[in-house]
């Protein structure tokens, strides 16, 4: 009975270090996907902000990498471990807060048996991975603000959740939507603390740690929020683009939960649910609700990526706790027991299938084969990069390329996976070619380094699921461009991708500098 578990703060514990030391294993499983190896430049060449994010997580990668010097999938995932563990506690605190003891294991475990909290921002190492840390424990302090009589007359408790949200702020932009949930909840539950000063103390702490990101965009002419504009100012209604969008959302959120969620929400508007402290369930919907719903108006238009609204779910986590913890005595509900087990059947299955089939899952088509294929993200480049480094080493002893010659991308992917296993293999200088809209970080690593002269060779490299026109792109650089080798990844005896190596022979015009 639940009565011989008076605390479950051990519990909590035990769930934080036995997720981590799973994690830490699935690490060591699989490469580092597209988004992984693009943020890799974060830490080579840190910033105050960079062109798709601010900085916070390649100051990460630089502190688990140890300033790099340990440089491994594991070394670069371990923030993103570490800040799962810190955000499963901090979650935990405050449905404790909220409701009960109970309601606080609950709400841990729907947050290591949810997708996006646990795996794509709690194992892959992203701008959401420190996020996470920093947004739940925003809510966190909120929550005190809000509810324990007193506290909004706290100074530190207001510039505590200043900082916090600053730094989530450094971590994604977004991270102002933490303000936004906070002033509808203001308006609705406490107007009358406009007049309290400390809140505006708060928001000006938050905007001290936009100065890094704002000095930066102030020197390219707000290149970051323009590139973002961009995504997402179309006008045609295209409603397959909302349908794609909410199921990308029901996956991510584990479907189990999403749908426990979606019961909760019912629950709680048909006032089936009991909230000890007034006002717990419109700060909760305050949180969540808005921000939803403005990605999906997006959705409508644009094409959008289910991991935006992520931080979004949380709040409806912390309300699935309260409204299990009013249905069930059991330690583990059957629906969390389920939804665990569809994680752990699911990450289990998808490093299987990365690892050992003997197939992709996408173009069959010699043009580009492989394109579509999402485990090509995760897996082959290791053994590319040393197939490519003995064919390097092989073409300047025999003279058939210069010494130090380069290695060419026109596009951030391949570039991210070219330069963490491929450069690192091989020491061949990368540089990026091309539109500053398609090489983003790397127009900028450009500048620090090696620059391509006339007379120079380069190999470009082009793996058959990301097709590329060689000649078309590079021809009005080099003198020659040679017909491709080819190195097949081979999977567990079958062949699930091409990569295509050009020698580009004898540079006869030097590419112009990308940046402005």
């Amino acid at each position: 009975m639940i009565r011989n578990y008076p605390s479950f703060t051990n519990k909590v514990f035990q769930l934080i270090l036995i997720s981590s030391l799973l994690k830490l294993v699935f690490a060591g499983l699989i490469e580092l996907g597209n988004d992984e190896v693009y943020y890799w430049t974060y830490a080579l060449q840190t910033d105050w902000n960079h062109f798709d994010h601010p900085p916070m997580v390649g100051w990460m990668i630089r502190l688990t990498s140890l300033n790099l010097h340990w440089v491994s999938e594991i070394s670069l995932r371990l923030g993103s471990i570490l800040c799962s563990g810190f955000a499963t506690w901090f979650i935990y605190l405050t449905a404790k807060f909220l409701a009960t003891d109970k309601a606080g294991w609950y709400a841990a475990l729907l947050y290591q048996f949810a997708i996006y909290t646990s795996i794509i921002a709690g194992l892959f190492i992203l701008p959401d991975s420190p996020q996470m840390a920093f947004w739940t424990g925003a809510l966190y302090v909120m929550a005190v603000i809000l509810f324990k009589p007193g506290s909004e007359n706290k100074t530190s408790l207001w510039i505590l959740l200043g900082a916090i949200i600053g730094l989530s702020i450094l971590c994604k932009v977004h991270g102002l939507y933490l303000w936004v949930g906070l002033g509808i909840s203001i308006l609705y539950l406490r107007i009358k603390w406009l007049s309290n000063y400390r809140i505006y103390i708060a928001f000006a702490v938050s905007l001290i740690f936009m100065i890094p990101i704002i000095f930066w965009n102030l020197q390219y002419n707000f290149i970051t929020y323009r590139f973002h504009a961009e995504r997402v100012t179309h006008t045609n209604l295209q409603w397959d683009l909302l349908g794609r969008e909410i199921l990308g959302e029901f996956a991510y959120q584990n479907p189990i939960i999403f749908l426990l969620m979606l019961f909760a929400v019912f629950a709680a508007i048909g006032r089936n649910v009991f909230f000890k402290r007034k006002g717990t369930q419109t700060w909760l919907f305050a949180m969540s609700i808005p921000m939803i719903v403005f990605f999906w108006v997006i959705a409508l238009f644009n094409p959008t990526l289910p991991h935006w609204t992520g931080p979004a779910y949380i709040p409806l986590l912390l309300l699935s706790a309260i409204y299990l913890d009013q249905q069930t005595k059991k330690i583990i509900p059957n629906i969390l027991a389920f939804a665990g087990v569809l994680i752990m059947g699911l990450s289990i299955a998808a490093i299987g299938v990365v690892r050992f089939s003997s197939v992709n899952f996408g173009s069959h088509n010699k043009e580009n084969y492989g394109e579509y294929c999402p485990t090509l993200d995760l897996t082959g480049w290791k053994n590319f990069s040393a197939d490519f480094n003995q064919l390097v080493k092989s073409d300047i002893a025999n003279a058939t390329m210069k010494p130090d010659p380069f290695l060419l991308v026109d596009k951030w992917f391949p570039g991210g996976h070219l330069e963490f296993y491929t450069a690192r293999e091989t020491g061949l200088t990368l540089i990026g070619v091309g539109l500053l809209t398609d090489l983003h970080k790397f127009a900028w690593l450009n500048e620090s380094r090696k620059k391509i002269q006339l007379g120079n060779d380069a190999y470009c490299i082009a793996p058959s699921n990301l097709p590329i026109d060689v000649r078309a792109t590079y021809s009005e650089y080099f003198e020659q461009i040679q017909s491709p080798i080819v190195i097949n990844q081979i999977r567990n005896g079958g062949i699930v991708r091409q990569f295509y190596v050009y020698r580009l022979k004898n540079c006869k015009k030097i590419p112009a500098r990308i940046l402005p």
